[in-house]
């Protein structure tokens, strides 16, 4: 079993920036995946980032160039900094972890951008 712990949401307005972490404990294999994903109201959860973790990394065409996504193996934990927040990036940002068949997902944490 792997538990996830994510922090750093929060109300920010129009083009600042947030830091969401998401640490992961328990049972965790050195060959991992981690990312992101993000679900609206009324909208289906999707991809935001993920990295492996030999640090190669993908992204969602809308948060490209305005976040990066990291990792530190030593403590396992992963981190998005996203900048130039839109409203659009209003969700509720969920934390994954993969590691061969089994995908774990953290509690999530809300992110608002107002106009």
């Amino acid at each position: 079993q792997v538990q996830l712990v994510e922090s750093g949401g929060g109300l920010v307005q129009a083009g600042g920036s947030l830091r969401l972490s998401c640490a992961a404990s328990g049972r965790i294999l050195s060959n991992n995946r981690m990312g992101w994903y993000r679900q609206a109201p009324g909208k289906q959860r999707e991809l935001v980032a993920v990295i492996i973790s030999g640090g190669r990394t993908n992204y969602a065409d809308s948060v490209k160039g305005r976040s990066t996504i990291s990792r530190d193996n030593a403590k396992n934990t992963v981190y998005l900094q996203m900048n130039s927040l839109k409203p659009e990036d209003t969700a509720v940002y969920y934390c994954t972890f993969v590691s061969g068949l089994y995908t774990y997902w953290g509690q999530g944490t809300q992110v608002t951008v107002s106009s």
